[in-house]
């Protein structure tokens, strides 16, 4: 692996050893934070009836998710006992810092039911609040009131959806399955308006979104690591989030596309995607002013490496007004993004392309409000590209850049090296003209073809036939549910 290179600076994020320690420490922290006044409660959620005998004074019995949570101050813990729960679930503020945590990863489910509710239902909604952090458990079948409408969020850390600014910070999601056998399920695993968290273990499926999804923060501070993302309209989707993100080990397959990063206008602002280390300016109204690079060379700290990513070529995904006219068939669609590090990825079976870059006129087609993202300052090294390309029409091949037509026309400082290759790439000779070793690359300009191309691949996309997808076959389940819990009947 090149993770030392130059040009590109690696976040490194702590051992699993000083992670354990971490969370320790957080523990402690919580502990000490909650023992000025109390010590730590544990809120048990149970469809049977509580043991007989004396329950330990900080030890309460609820029959609802919803009840216990409320019952939560900080530093306390909320487990949940196997069973199916017909319910909604809200965290808000004074809910800060507490654990949500089921005692099996398959046998703890929240159940939306598909009901077609007016406004859409959602699994667990944290609403600008800190420091949740949910575990093992699955939620499934919340949709959205109609393919674009509200709702149909399954597990969602909302740090203030659409106010431009970061309202929450701190959260954390593991050992979670979020899917949905209907067509209006819309995001499988959401954060958005959030800083400084992590997903481990996660797994989505049947989004008519994205399975996972990390928006609206400049700077990220984020971490995914070992997530599974199948069958799903994208299986990761990021607007403007960038900044420290990393996102690794992960396996992408089987969605109508694999991963895709991108700038938005006007969802979850502010614009634009920026992996790009270091101070950044959004862009506004006062600020109308899009990232320039003049060298190939700049540091990276939005990363997607060591992740497989396979066969998304899938056209029975259910879509929405969103995800319909997205390019179809790309294991990594980069619309509109700038100063993002694609490595060490094995990238393989996409029929349209292995990597697909563009710019990204948005709205479009072109209006007043439509902001010219560039396609700039990315590098794509070191990955193995295996069988990309089989539509075998216009640049279907293992990458696929265009730029060079819309805006500024300064798509330029994009570069590539160390790649396997085993189909075309356009343009070509791209490690040539367009390799790392040059401190300049150009626009890759190739014409109006390409955007023809880009179209066509959107025709694709818009003629599916949206199926429910199936459910998921168990996951593995956390190991020790028990570990760090304070002492109870659950946990003795």
């Amino acid at each position: 692996m090149s993770r030392g290179s130059s040009g590109d600076h690696v976040h490194r994020f702590p051992t699993r050893a000083a992670r354990a320690a971490l969370i320790a420490l957080v523990a402690v922290a919580f502990g000490a934070f909650a023992g000025a006044a109390y010590a730590a409660n544990v809120e048990i959620v149970t469809q049977g009836e509580p043991p007989s005998g004396k329950t330990p004074g900080n030890v309460h019995y609820f029959k609802t998710i919803q009840a216990a949570v409320n019952a939560t101050e900080p530093g306390d813990w909320v487990l949940i006992e196997p069973g199916v729960y017909d319910e909604e679930v809200t965290v808000t503020e004074p809910h800060s810092h507490i654990w949500i945590r089921g005692m099996d990863r398959n046998k703890v489910i929240l159940d939306g039911q598909n009901k077609p509710l007016p406004t859409g239902s959602n699994g667990i909604d944290v609403v600008k609040t800190s420091n949740v952090w949910i575990e093992n458990l699955t939620a499934r079948n919340f949709d959205r009131a109609t393919p674009s409408g509200p709702g149909g969020n399954e597990i969602w850390w909302n740090g203030g959806e659409g106010s431009a600014k970061i309202g929450a910070h701190g959260w954390h999601g593991s050992y979670l399955t979020a899917y949905d056998t209907g067509l209006n399920g819309g995001y499988g695993i959401f954060t958005n308006n959030e800083k400084e968290g992590d997903w481990e273990n996660i797994y989505a499926s049947g989004m008519n979104d994205s399975g996972m999804y990390l928006g609206a923060c400049i700077e990220c501070k984020a971490r995914i690591n070992k997530a599974v993302m199948e069958d799903n309209a994208l299986g990761y989707s990021g607007s403007n989030s960038g900044g420290k993100l990393i996102i690794e080990n992960s396996v992408f397959k089987h969605n109508s596309d694999g991963i895709a990063p991108n700038s938005e206008n006007p969802g979850d602002p502010p614009p634009p995607q920026n992996g790009a280390c270091g101070p950044k300016k959004a862009y506004t109204e006062t600020h109308k002013v899009l990232p320039t690079f003049t060298s190939t060379e700049i540091e990276r700290c939005t990363i997607f490496r060591d992740n497989i990513v396979e066969e998304n070529s899938n056209l029975t995904t259910p879509d929405n007004s969103s995800t319909a006219p997205s390019p179809w068939g790309a294991g990594i669609e980069l619309p509109g993004v700038y100063a993002d590090l694609i490595e060490n990825n094995l990238i393989k079976n996409n029929p349209s392309d292995g990597i697909l870059g563009f710019e990204y006129p948005n709205p479009f087609p072109p209006q007043e409000n439509t902001i010219y993202f560039q396609f700039a300052g990315n590098k794509i090294s070191n990955n193995t590209f295996e069988g990309n390309g089989s539509l075998h029409e216009g640049y279907a091949g293992d990458v696929m850049l265009q730029g060079g037509l819309f805006g500024e026309q300064n798509s330029t400082m994009n570069c590539l090296s160390g790649n396997k290759f085993t189909a075309a790439t356009y343009p070509e000779n791209i490690e040539g003209t367009w390799g790392c070793q040059n401190k300049t690359t150009p626009n890759p300009n190739l014409g109006f073809g390409a955007i023809e191309y880009l179209l066509y691949l959107a025709f694709i996309s818009e003629s599916r036939t949206p199926e429910g997808q199936p459910a998921p076959p168990a996951q593995p389940t956390m190991p020790n549910p028990c570990q760090g819990v304070p002492k109870n009947p659950l946990c003795p």
